[in-house]
């Protein structure tokens, strides 16, 4: 079993930042990848970025250039740097780790860009 726990999410102006963190314990060694998404009001869960085991990492379009995605393991800990932030990334930001058989959520943390 894998437990999250994420924290950083708060209230930030436009074109503020905010650094999210996902502290990650249990079975570590099976997780795969670990990855952000984000749910805000009225919509589906969207992925914003992800990073591999060795490092990869992708990101939803909207937040390439702004959002960077980071691990240390030396902490079990993964990071969303967001910069840049617009009131369309107010969500309620999830941690996710992926497994080969299962995945496994954090319980999330509201991030909200206010004008």
């Amino acid at each position: 079993q894998v437990q999250l726990v994420e924290s950083g999410g708060g209230l930030v102006q436009i074109g503020g930042s905010l650094r999210l963190s996902c502290a990650a314990s249990g079975s570590i060694s099976s997780i795969n990848a670990m990855g952000w998404y984000r749910q805000a009001p009225g919509k589906e869960r969207e992925l914003v970025a992800i990073i591999n085991s060795g490092g990869g990492t992708y990101y939803l379009n909207s937040v390439k250039g702004r959002f960077t995605i980071s691990r240390d393991n030396a902490k079990n800990t993964v990071y969303l740097q967001m910069n840049s932030l617009k009131p369309e990334d107010t969500a309620v930001y999830y941690c996710s780790a992926k497994r080969i058989n299962s995945d496994y959520w954090g319980q999330g943390t509201q991030v909200t860009v206010s004008s």
